[in-house]
């Protein structure tokens, strides 16, 4: 059975990697948008918005891992749970100071979906 910790871990998780997956699939049709660019800034776009999609797959792994193979060893697991917060966090404030303040929606989401996971994984290493 899993306890309380696990459960925010997982739904956290779980928001985590499939908003890097939404993250990831529109980069194509975002390079189009920049068809005036050099290829070299294309290929720098696209760099970046896949980074942030598997930065928070790995984050999300990361939790899953620690919540099923945590067992005894629960100072870790709270401690990779915070330090996946931490790094929520940092992302979500540089969405917030860049991408969030233009009119895309996606973007003004993606801090609030990511605030709420630190949150849940703050939590969870209290409980």
């Amino acid at each position: 059975m899993f306890g309380v910790s696990a459960v925010l871990a997982y739904v956290a998780a779980g928001f985590v990697g499939l908003w890097g997956v939404a993250h990831v699939l529109p980069t194509a049709q975002v390079l189009r948008g920049f068809s005036d660019t050099s290829r070299d800034n294309r290929l720098v776009v696209t760099q970046e918005w896949v980074a942030e999609g598997m930065t928070m797959w790995f984050t999300a792994a990361v939790v899953v891992l620690a919540a099923a193979l945590g067992g005894s060893h629960h100072a870790l697991v709270d401690w990779l749970y915070r330090a996946s917060a931490i790094m929520l966090i940092a992302l979500a404030a540089l969405t917030a100071v860049t991408g969030a303040r233009t009119p895309v929606v996606f973007f003004k989401i993606c801090p609030v979906l990511q605030s709420a996971a630190a949150a849940a994984l703050v939590a969870a290493s209290f409980v």
